[in-house]
């Protein structure tokens, strides 16, 4: 059973929460990791995510969207996640530069939702992309222009948390 770290708005430490019961209505402020790959033609990563995902089944999102784990004799740090997802949902070993963290709260439907303390990590890759399935229905590499315009035009195809960060990382990773 995977535990989340509670935090305030602060990113103060007061508790933890199962996962799941994290994400239900109504939800619990909770730390989370969002990693935005680029390639070396400055293509960005972006991944759509699997059918059975409990919110945003069938969105399209950035590389990576986890959360640090309460482990069994501290809390995981935000970078430690960041390549231990990246790995996981991916299968490619990244080294993540810390941008920026956010708050957001997003309901998906009546029963399950987001509320989290977003830490933004870019990083860079150009090697073999091996998903897990359970995670990434399909992912691509796409131009940041291309990427704002779909963005603008399709609003509904991406995550939240996504068009939050979107502007910002592409403002920071000039």
């Amino acid at each position: 059973m995977e535990q989340l770290i509670l935090v305030d708005r602060n990113d103060k430490v007061f508790g933890y929460g199962e996962k799941m019961e994290c994400h239900k209505r109504p939800t619990k402020l909770h730390r989370a990791i969002s990693v935005f790959i680029f390639n070396d033609g400055g293509k960005m990563l972006i991944h759509k995510r699997a059918r059975g995902k409990k919110t945003w089944p069938g969105f399209w999102t950035n590389a990576c969207c986890s959360h640090p784990l309460r482990l069994a004799d501290s809390d995981e740090s935000h970078e430690h996640a960041a390549k231990r997802r990246t790995m996981q949902e991916l299968g490619i070993e990244i080294e993540p530069k810390f941008l920026f963290k956010f708050e957001y709260k997003a309901d998906y439907d009546k029963e399950w939702g987001e509320n989290e303390l977003d830490w933004v990590f870019v990083a860079k890759h150009n090697g073999t992309i091996k998903p897990d399935k359970n995670e990434v229905e399909d992912w691509k590499y796409i131009g940041t222009e291309e990427l704002k315009k779909d963005v603008k035009k399709n609003p509904n195809k991406y995550t939240p948390w996504f068009k939050i960060a979107l502007p910002r990382v592409l403002e920071l990773n000039k």
